[in-house]
């Protein structure tokens, strides 16, 4: 049996919180200052999977001196 990953283009609120491991408060301040991306379709809120990806990634590791 062969199974297939299908990559996600966006996450329900729910799910971008399991993703990246911040709650949902987070995920809402972030959204309302801009450094997420959120969509509404129909009743729905969804963040964009290369918003989630590009927050994560442009945070500076802990520890990094600048």
């Amino acid at each position: 049996m062969s199974t297939t990953h299908i990559q996600k283009l966006a996450y329900s609120i729910r799910e971008a919180c399991e993703a990246s491991s911040l709650g949902r408060t987070t995920i809402y301040a972030l959204i309302g200052a801009g450094k997420l991306q959120a969509i509404r379709i129909g009743g729905r809120t969804v963040i964009p999977a290369e918003s989630l990806n590009a927050l994560i990634s442009s945070t500076d590791p802990i520890g990094e001196a600048h």
